[in-house]
């Protein structure tokens, strides 16, 4: 590589990994107050915080990278115009398509790390993330009890615990409320644990305790007690379960030999943001050019808000192949190729240099 290219390249390279540490920090801190607030709601115990936040992250990057390095690449050609470096290297005959070398130098090795982040990382990353969730549904604490606290439970009624296990297993001291028309019924234990059958549904187990049912009004005769050995209360359903056929978990290539409509609207979701990426990269040189004195920043925030446009047409098309309001073979086609050739258009044109006008030079 030519000294020129290894100076672009190092200018493009600094810039964006600057751009990426920043977005970085700002996802990271978004992706934090998500987990802590499944963690307030006790859906995720405290000591998942660290994966879940993590697993989060590696989901979002094939958002993350591509702005960056659209940004990136547009703040260091826009430093190369205000310290009127470009008209230099302009003076000397350096066309368009000697810029592009040093751009494809950056950029395909971050498509490639968003192509692999897309198709392979944020799946398993998902997948990973829902399964310790409903592995963790077994827990009391994610389960919503807590010690000293009266919890709502399936078809009415509270549950109060006095004591739950460090693991967050089994139970002790526990007291039932539950209304039944015109009549309540009690129900206490010493000991219990959780149960999840297979789809999903949570119950107190019971065991050896006592159960007194009657009515809510009355002389006080018509009242039952009974002992038991086990007795289940039902808990409130899981908010987030695992769906192993959930077309968002499966790997990519489960997905090209899947019909349904979801699994379509998926895969065309995964394949779109590598195409999106190198788009924005040929996109971001054009975008910003600007004469010495202009702002620098104007441009960037143009670029900013077509990033921005794009992701919300790719959500939208994404919702329409889930729904069939559009045939899985268009997919995200009429997106990308358009944003493609709409990028190479003002590369090759908008962003041409200028031919130097000195007599003998080359360009």
């Amino acid at each position: 590589m030519l000294k020129f290219d290894r100076y672009l390249l190092s200018e493009f390279v600094q810039a964006t990994f600057a751009t990426t540490l920043v977005l970085g920090i700002v996802v990271f801190g978004a992706a934090f107050a998500r987990v802590l607030a499944d963690i307030a709601e006790g859906r995720v115990p405290v000591d998942m915080l660290l994966p879940q936040l993590g697993l989060l992250f590696v989901n979002w990057l094939p958002i993350i990278l591509p702005l960056a390095l659209m940004i990136g690449l547009m703040l260091a050609v826009g430093r190369l115009y205000r310290d009127s470096e470009m008209p230099v290297i302009q003076s000397v005959g350096v066309g368009p398509r000697r810029l592009l070398r040093p751009v494809l130098a950056l950029a395909v090795p971050v498509v490639s790390v968003v192509a692999l982040c897309s198709l392979w990382l944020a799946p398993a990353a998902e997948r990973s993330a829902k399964q310790m969730v409903n592995a963790a549904s077994r827990n009391l604490l994610v389960a919503g009890l807590e010690p000293g606290r009266f919890t709502p439970i399936a078809n009415g009624g509270v549950v109060f615990v006095g004591r739950i296990s460090g693991d967050g297993s089994r139970f002790e001291r526990v007291f039932i409320y539950r209304q039944k028309g015109d009549r309540l019924d009690v129900t206490t234990s010493n000991q219990g644990h959780l149960e999840v059958d297979d789809e999903g549904r949570r119950y107190l187990v019971l065991e050896n305790g006592f159960e007194v049912e009657g009515p809510r009004e009355g002389d006080g005769r018509d009242y039952r007690l009974m002992r038991y050995r086990r007795n289940e209360a039902q808990m409130p359903a899981a908010d987030r379960k695992y769906d192993p056929n959930d077309p968002e978990l499966l790997p990519t290539s489960a997905l090209l030999r899947d019909e349904r409509p979801q699994a379509a609207a998926q895969l065309h979701f995964r394949l779109a943001p590598p195409l999106l990426a190198f788009a924005f990269a040929l996109m971001a040189v054009p975008l910003a050019r600007s004469a010495p004195r202009q702002a620098r920043y104007g441009r960037v925030v143009l670029g900013v808000l077509a990033y921005l446009v794009s992701f919300q047409l790719l959500l939208l098309g994404t919702k329409w192949l889930e729904t069939g309001r559009m045939p899985a073979p268009a997919g995200l086609w009429w997106l990308v190729l358009p944003l493609l050739a709409l990028a190479t258009w003002l590369y090759f044109t908008d962003g041409r240099m200028r031919r130097a006008r000195v007599a003998g030079v080359a360009r």
